[in-house]
């Protein structure tokens, strides 16, 4: 890749699904040999796949500059067939792909499961695509159009990957652009709300504390050994005892 930039070829280089872990080595390797360094990662980012986009990644944009090229922002149809979706989305070709993204690669695309019976979490997805598409419909526009404003919305965003299998279907995705400044605090707190998805990170706990408790096993190992020996003592009989106990047989 330092080879096809300096040669003209290419303009940059980046990477595509890499942990930040993996980018951060390569960053570190090419910097190591004066080499090209990627400049972003190309990964999946939409209302229902938060994790990696906004926790992990705006490390790595702060501190060596990496950005994200996000794909995958129509992605809302987990677990929906093919007639629950005609009624919230127009067709697109992430209907027909959806069996490709990472969230659904480990299950399979058909189910043996009756199609009158529904899951809680298929229920809860179809709750909030139905509020999702009601606040679209007061934004005066498409659930996917709300969709793409979203993912735009966040500001590690750098580029948008679109797909579209007409021109009416890429004029009504490029008019999310517009929607964006709709997106005020208040309507990204409902959409908060209806998704109630948003990453946390884990509790930190700091050296002294890992000390403490681990100090503390010790102890408890400790007094727990102290009370069997004292028990053990207690039962031990004593000369004057056993001295006592032949005199009360003998009697």
């Amino acid at each position: 890749m330092n080879y096809l930039v300096n040669q003209g070829y290419a303009m940059y280089w980046g990477t595509a699904r890499w942990t930040p872990s993996e980018i951060m080595d390569a960053y570190s390797k090419c910097r190591a040999f004066n080499c090209c360094t990627p400049v972003v990662e190309q990964t999946e980012y939409h209302m229902f796949c938060r994790d990696k986009a906004e926790l992990y990644m705006p490390e790595l944009y702060h501190k060596i500059g990496v950005g994200t090229m996000v794909w995958s922002a129509l992605t809302t149809d987990k677990g929906l067939s093919h007639e629950e979706l005609s009624g919230l989305f127009a067709k697109s070709r992430f209907n027909r792909k959806y069996s490709t993204f990472s969230w659904w690669e480990e299950e399979p695309v058909g189910t043996d499961k009756p199609e009158n019976k529904e899951s809680s979490t298929l229920r809860s997805y179809k709750d909030k695509l139905q509020a999702l598409s009601d606040l679209a419909n007061a934004l005066n526009c498409s659930i996917r159009q709300l969709s793409l404003a979203w993912s735009l919305k966040n500001e590690n965003v750098n580029c948008l990957l679109l797909g579209a299998t007409s021109v009416e279907q890429f004029k009504e995705n490029i008019h999310a652009l517009q929607i964006v400044p709709q997106l005020s605090p208040a309507v990204i707190v409902d959409i908060e709300r209806i998704l109630a998805n948003k990453p946390q990170r884990p509790p930190m706990i700091s050296t002294l504390a890992m000390r403490n408790q681990q100090n503390a096993k010790p102890d408890a190992d400790d007094d727990a050994e102290t009370s069997k020996e004292e028990d053990v003592e207690a039962n031990v009989a004593s000369p004057e005892k056993e001295a006592d106990l032949k005199g009360c047989s003998v009697q």
